[in-house]
């Protein structure tokens, strides 16, 4: 192509689409024109025009509404989706990850007010640790009880402080204030596995992972009728997401026992 041809070329593109409109509203009028003549095919034209844009605006609105809640829900889950998958991975192989638990042990003495509180304590069962006590271990062993109940017996004190990756006990005795305790921890791997459980995770993080579920599901739904609305337009779809569906069915049918 010479340069000529080319300049001539790329001049006469812009003019395509003012062409383009220019003809759309000559149409226009010309349907209005006939309609408003009494010509039948085009009094029929000038009616299905506004037929076939309200037949439109529930499809465009769904759609929209779809992609909304699509979105949504994925940045909602995102994060938690891929701890999820993540950790799915490292559970269904913890027999080959291998981790070395660290065990820390401590002791330490009450002070002798604080002995003293415990030995004439009379608490409910389960009840927990006094708040003054609670503290100075804290301070000492580096364990913080919490309110986690407690094992009340005449001797001694027992709380159990299991978390995330990690468990922890501390023993008080009552009459001499002599603490014992010890600290495991067996690793980020553990960590977030058990955060994939729940184990030892506390009420927050418990309706934190319904509240992922539940956006997950929408996730899900809703890419679900996309799938529908586009699959004409893709061939493989139905065939993908039946190959999804009936693989793990023929899986726990033919290779697990009941």
């Amino acid at each position: 192509m010479s340069l000529h041809q080319s300049c001539s070329s790329s001049s006469d593109a812009p003019h395509h689409a003012p062409e383009a409109r220019t003809g759309a509203r000559a149409h226009a009028v010309e349907v209005a024109a006939g309609a408003a003549t009494g010509n039948p095919r085009a009094r029929a034209a000038a009616s299905a025009v506004p037929a076939r844009r309200k037949a439109r605006k529930p499809k465009q609105f769904w759609l929209k509404q779809l992609h909304s809640w699509h979105w949504i829900s994925a940045a909602i889950s995102l994060a938690g989706m891929l701890v999820f998958s993540v950790t799915g991975i490292t559970l269904n192989h913890a027999s080959t990850i291998s981790a070395t638990p660290r065990i820390v042990t401590e002791t330490a003495t009450l002070p002798s007010s604080l002995t003293g509180l415990l030995a004439r304590a009379e608490p409910a069962e389960g009840a927990p640790l006094p708040d003054a006590v609670r503290a100075e271990v804290r301070a000492l062993v580096g364990i913080d009880p919490g309110t986690v109940a407690a094992e009340w017996s005449e001797d001694e004190v027992y709380v159990a402080v299991p978390g995330p990756g990690s468990d922890a006990w501390v023993s008080i005795d009552r009459q001499s204030g002599v603490i014992e305790a010890e600290k495991t921890d067996r690793g980020w791997v553990s960590f977030f596995n058990d955060l994939h459980k729940g184990r030892n995770t506390g009420t927050v993080w418990f309706w934190l992972i319904d509240v992922l579920a539940v956006a997950c599901v929408i996730f899900t739904f809703t890419g679900l009728l996309l799938l529908q609305l586009h699959a004409r337009h893709r061939p493989s779809t139905w065939p993908l997401v039946g190959l999804g569906t009936l693989t793990p069915a023929a899986i726990i049918l033919l290779f697990m026992h009941f």
